[in-house]
């Protein structure tokens, strides 16, 4: 009787070890950085933003060229559509632009469930030439317009259908844990995440992996005068270049 309860001790003290140690390393560590107006989680290496029109013109050249400690941007997300007709003002300059001034970049496209998919995934081909060593394609959703799950699933997964045919790559899925666990769930699990979660000083907690993580809307960069979205890459430069398009 006693070797027993020995034995379930020694089990209750290494799943506490194993525990312990495995929120101490997952543990994220932010430090302030007065030129980047934000406290920026140090624990990853590789740092993004995504811009749309509303950053106004953007001097790339010296959003490439700005570094802290061993922070810099390595990638931008930029606005490209929204639904069926709207194409972002900006994106065509600001896609031209982060290419040439060395930064890797993804396209978006604002996504809503009340709008022909079709029609939404030929207005981004129509405007976005992805290019090898780019980003795959992003569907930004992050409203249900008063539509059901079952519509909003249906809806995403012939525009993502359409983004693997065009590009022939897995599209990245853009949203926040609420709308993902509320209307999508597991059906697009095998989707690469970038999720949105900021305003709380810790990672986005979910048991959903994610890849991408906009942890602040509210990040200065040398370049650009309007505040914007910072986001980080959760891996190192191998893992991303293989994320990208070959």
């Amino acid at each position: 009787m006693k070797s027993f309860w020995i034995r379930i001790i020694l089990v209750i003290l290494v799943v506490a070890g194993w525990y312990w140690w495995k929120t101490r390393e997952e543990k994220i560590k932010f430090v302030r950085y007065d030129e980047f107006g934000i406290d920026m989680p140090v624990n990853y290496r590789i740092h993004g933003i995504d811009v749309s029109k509303f950053q106004k013109d953007i001097n790339w050249t010296a959003v490439r060229q700005m570094k802290v400690d061993n922070i810099r941007i390595s990638f931008a997300f930029i606005k490209a559509t929204e639904g069926i007709t709207r194409q972002d003002a900006s994106f065509k300059q600001n896609w031209d632009r982060a290419g040439r001034a060395g930064l890797i970049r993804g396209a978006y496209h604002f996504f809503y469930a009340t709008r022909d998919p079709l029609k939404q995934a030929i207005n981004f081909q129509n405007i976005v030439d992805l290019q090898s060593g780019d980003l795959p394609p992003v569907l930004d959703i992050e409203t249900s317009n008063n539509q059901p799950a079952a519509v909003i699933r249906s809806t995403a997964r012939i525009w993502l259908e359409e983004m693997e045919k065009a590009y022939k790559v897995k599209p990245i899925i853009y949203t926040n844990i609420h709308f993902y666990e509320t209307y999508l769930g597991d059906e697009f699990d095998k989707y690469p995440l970038w999720i949105a979660h900021y305003y709380q000083k810790e990672k986005p907690s979910s048991s959903r992996s994610w890849l991408f993580w906009q942890h602040s809307d509210m990040g200065r960069v040398n370049g650009i005068r309007t505040t914007v979205d910072f986001n980080v890459f959760k891996g190192d430069s191998a893992a991303l270049a293989k994320l990208l398009i070959p």
